[in-house]
């Protein structure tokens, strides 16, 4: 029986990724590739034991989690003091959040000429929802 091969190009179609991803997945010996001339040519068979290893379409990636957001919240405070009770508060709920929020990080600024803490947030748009919610609620108290 005689074996089936595919090119780069083919293989990016049906899996539904870019045609430099697979280059790289042959590159790195992800997937196993015999170059013929100047492109490569992988086997049907290759090519099923790479989809088993849990190769996946890059729309199979949530939308959620391919969505970043970042904000820049500055607050009116009293003094240091109340800055630096914001900044723990909120750096302690960054430490204590759910697994599903994924990466995040902030950052806090105290801007003592004008009594205000700056304070720069990234991640998931459920995460930041969650941060500017808790934000909201820790002020308006």
């Amino acid at each position: 029986m005689q074996e089936i091969y595919y090119s780069v190009d083919k293989i990016s179609e049906l899996l539904d990724m870019h045609p430099k991803t697979i280059q790289r997945y042959i590159r790195e010996g992800k997937l196993r590739a015999t170059k013929v001339g100047k492109s490569w040519r992988v086997s049907g068979h290759d090519l099923s034991a790479f989809m088993e290893t849990g190769a996946k379409p890059c729309k199979s990636i949530p939308a959620a989690a391919r969505i970043s957001v970042s904000a820049v919240v500055d607050i009116n405070v009293h003094d240091m003091d109340e800055a630096m009770n914001i900044s723990n508060m909120l750096t302690a709920s960054l430490n204590a959040k759910p697994a599903e929020y994924g990466k995040s990080s902030m950052s806090a600024q105290f801007l003592d000429s004008e009594n205000k803490l700056r304070v720069m947030l990234w991640g998931r748009p459920v995460f930041m929802e969650a941060m500017m919610g808790f934000l909201t609620g820790y002020i308006n108290d």
